[in-house]
């Protein structure tokens, strides 16, 4: 499938803004079953200066310099992007989750791919013991890794509510978790940790979802924005296998990967700093129109 990608970011500052540093994520992922076909960023007011690396994670990661005084700000990241991607069947055989856990650790690369990066907690994702406590119960001895997180985020789906008032960005996870309330990227984090609780590596995937269905078939919460899922390391013959606890998914074709890292703060798709203005306001309007 291709897929024609629109992200427009826009601040409206109280005041005028005289300096402003960004850092933009919003170059989705090329490789493997994801194959970028183009992509352009369009700035306005123009910067001064546009630097371009990519990070550990392998995230083409954009450093913009704005010295024009401004009160308005926008960023309009256009891509088209092809998708191939099989997940496995959701009762496939695994090896048992105990066994990925102990190969995981004896990991020997410290490589942006290798398991071991992703085991220990992260800046947005502790390691909580109710947390971990939660996802044992569908993690019984001997289970095989893939059923067990096909269960536990059958279950995040089903007794957490989708509600994009109840959190921010910067809301404890401990308290996500208290409140069952919140949006993809407080789902994602809620099962990161309770797989890295249990010693599986986990990392966060950001990304978009195709934002008209098929016909007959539902809409994916989280299509009007970035989106957020999991992906989970299932062993050197599976690999990587990505989960999405928001709608309950193995990750197919209606999903667009952006970025991968340890949980959100890796991963956002436009960050900084600015001078000048103590109110601002955030829009982000997303996209995703199929096109072949």
């Amino acid at each position: 499938m291709i897929y024609d990608i629109r992200h427009v970011t826009t601040y409206e500052y109280e005041n005028p803004v005289s300096f402003a540093r960004c850092t933009l994520r919003l170059e989705p992922r090329s490789g493997g079953d994801q194959d970028l076909i183009s992509h352009d960023v369009e700035i306005h007011p123009r910067p001064a200066e546009r630097n371009v690396r990519r990070d550990f994670f392998g995230t083409l990661t954009e450093s913009v310099v704005i010295e024009a005084a401004h009160r308005n700000l926008r960023i309009d990241s256009r891509s088209r992007v092809s998708v191939s991607r099989q997940p496995p069947a959701r009762d496939a055989a695994s090896p048992p989750w105990e066994t990925i856990r102990d190969v995981a650790f004896e990991a020997t690369s410290l490589g942006p791919s290798s398991p071991v990066g992703y085991v220990f907690a992260s800046p947005l994702v502790p390691v909580l013991r109710p947390v971990s406590a939660y996802a044992a119960e569908s993690f019984p001895p001997g289970a095989g890794v893939l059923k067990g997180a096909v269960d536990l985020m059958h279950r995040i789906r089903n007794q957490f509510r989708y509600d994009p008032k109840a959190t921010v960005i910067s809301t404890p996870l401990n308290e996500v978790f208290d409140k069952r309330h919140g949006v993809c990227q407080d789902f994602a984090h809620v099962m990161i940790a309770g797989l890295r609780g249990l010693g599986l590596p986990a990392a966060y995937v950001s990304g978009y979802l195709r934002t008209a269905p098929p016909p007959g078939q539902p809409r994916l919460q989280g299509a009007d924005a970035t989106h957020a899922w999991v992906s989970l390391w299932c062993g050197a013959e599976l690999g990587w296998i990505d989960f999405d606890p928001t709608n309950d998914l193995l990750v197919a074709n209606d999903h667009i990967v952006l970025a991968v890292g340890r949980d959100f703060s890796d991963v956002s798709p436009v960050d900084g700093v600015i001078v000048g203005s103590p109110k601002q306001k955030l829009g982000v309007a997303v996209d995703v129109l199929q096109v072949e």
